[in-house]
């Protein structure tokens, strides 16, 4: 290996060989969390079991909870059966076991944070990591501060000379544009900004990096992509459940600073950027902050944004609480559960074409998708009872579940009489593919490693997305509460109204 990590001996056009990391470790702060027992632990071991992880890869775990190393490795363990991809490989595990080590103690706690010191360098010795360790914050937003200048403090966020340190953050990136500058110092000062890696999971799924394969890698696709063809952009991240036992974190968040600000302006980034000259990191982040700046709100907030909260209803055969029932919800919640906001983007491309971006719970049911409809045809020379049943042209792609990508056109029924109706064409990667799709932590978990920022939002495409949202929560703070909607529904009356004033209606997924 040379001092950069790369294989002198590889020959970058050979596929065969998969990108595997260099000697490194990963340090999992809130290793007791369901985040880091159900995706992150999960997606190690899947990591290692397809052999893209070092030998000596090493895991420290960092909690109040007073464990040994063997605990955490049991806890390790418990996880790895209950929800991994792969299957379980006892060689595999013993290896990946014995770089195992638990740190206690809290965020303030000096003592802690030396302990943390001296069991990297140990692991350094032991394990051969290189002092490389990414630093994981699966941690509530308001302790990122702490944790990042107790980094600081003790020498643990400045690599030794050759090696690298990396700090992997989970949103939510502040909860408006003044806190995300702010936590975007405090982080800066520490760390370099190729150093953070923001976390957006949405951004590590197959099917969202298809949507640039599929419009660069194809030529029948993007002489479309325009305001000539297009007669709107729906963008949609329905869940089928409620909050579960995220209370304490969702009632004064709400589904708008919960997804749109993040997952779901960074699908219309990609949706509607031109084309990079690399598919590197600064060449993409370039282009979607083009985006984000050319984003334009509606005049009038009050008739094309709404949001909603749910109420008692029947989901699944079987009946569910409203949200102001749920354990732990103030009775008198004003707390967004559905939002819905119509944006236009001012650049040659997309004047004019609204798009419509929106989020909500217990809604009818799990899914997320980008649907660009296209406009009707100019003349149809048939009859008008031959196209009754002839809807908008429109390429769906599915993000979850069922990942894949639907062309809905219409053609002839057969008979003798000249009927069109809509008709579609079905591309499903589980069909295509033989290889499983990996989850998205094992491929974000593997670029943090690698040091490849393609997939990892940078701190202006986050500020500029509150800048988006901002205006639009201090609309709702000042404007009433949200509408109520029963749940297993699609959401408010007036997020059909507001589709309908434009002379449009939402997808049913």
């Amino acid at each position: 290996m040379t001092a950069s990590g790369t294989n002198p001996l590889r020959d970058p056009q050979d596929r065969r060989l998969p990108r595997i990391a260099g000697p490194s470790g990963l340090v999992i702060f809130g290793v007791t969390g369901d985040l880091s027992r159900k995706k992150l632990m999960p997606a190690v071991y899947d990591l290692a079991n397809r052999g893209l992880l070092p030998p000596g890869f090493s895991l420290v775990g960092f909690a109040r909870r007073e464990w040994e190393n063997e605990d955490f490795a049991q806890v390790v363990h418990d996880s790895v059966k209950e929800h991994a991809r792969t299957p379980f490989r006892e060689e595999v595990w013993q290896q990946l076991s014995e770089g195992f080590r638990f740190v206690q103690g809290d965020f303030d706690d000096d003592a802690a944070f030396e302990r943390l010191r001296t069991t990297i360098e140990d692991l350094d010795k032991a394990r051969g990591t290189g002092g490389n360790f990414a630093f994981y914050l699966s941690v509530p937003p308001k302790f990122f501060p702490l944790v990042v200048q107790q980094l600081k403090e003790h020498n643990l966020a400045d690599p030794a000379g050759g090696s690298w340190r990396r700090a992997v953050i989970e949103k939510p990136f502040g909860h408006d544009l003044k806190s995300a500058e702010e936590l975007n110092r405090i982080v800066h000062e520490v760390f370099e900004p190729d150093q953070v890696f923001r976390i957006d999971h949405y951004l590590g799924k197959e099917t969202v990096q298809n949507i640039l394969a599929l419009r660069f890698a194809n030529t029948m696709f993007e002489p479309l992509w325009n305001r000539s063809y297009v007669d709107h952009v729906q963008i949609t991240m329905a869940e089928d459940i409620g909050i579960g036992g995220r209370a304490g974190y969702y009632d004064g968040i709400g589904a708008a600073r919960d997804v749109i600000q993040n997952h779901l302006l960074q699908l219309l980034a990609l949706t509607a950027m031109e084309e990079p000259t690399a598919f590197d990191a600064q060449p993409l982040v370039a282009e979607k902050i083009k985006v984000l700046e050319s984003v334009h709100l509606p005049a009038d907030l009050a008739r094309h944004t709404v949001r909603g909260q749910y109420t008692a209803g029947w989901q699944g055969g079987e009946k569910v609480r409203g949200y102001l029932e749920e354990e732990g919800i103030d009775p008198k919640s004003g707390t967004d559960t559905y939002a819905a906001i119509k944006l236009e983007i001012d650049n040659r491309r997309w004047a004019g074409v609204p798009f419509y971006l929106r989020a909500g719970k217990r809604l009818g049911r799990r899914v997320t998708e980008i649907a660009v409809v296209f406009q009707r045809a100019p003349h149809l020379p048939f009859d008008t009872t031959d196209t009754m049943e002839l809807g908008q042209n429109a390429l769906v792609i599915r993000v979850q579940p069922d990942e894949g990508i639907t062309v809905r056109f219409g053609s002839k029924v057969p008979g003798t009489s000249m009927e069109v109706r809509d008709v579609t064409m079905d591309f499903a990667y589980g069909e295509s593919f033989t290889e499983s799709s990996p989850e998205a932590y094992e491929r974000l978990l593997l670029d943090v490693l690698l040091g490849d920022a393609n997939l990892f939002p940078r701190h202006q495409e986050v500020e500029l997305s509150w800048k988006i949202l901002d205006p639009i929560e201090e609309h709702w703070a000042a404007h009433g509460r949200p509408e109520p909607y029963t749940a297993g529904t699609w959401g408010p009356r007036a997020a059909d109204d507001m589709l309908a004033r434009d002379g449009r209606s939402w997808r049913r997924p």
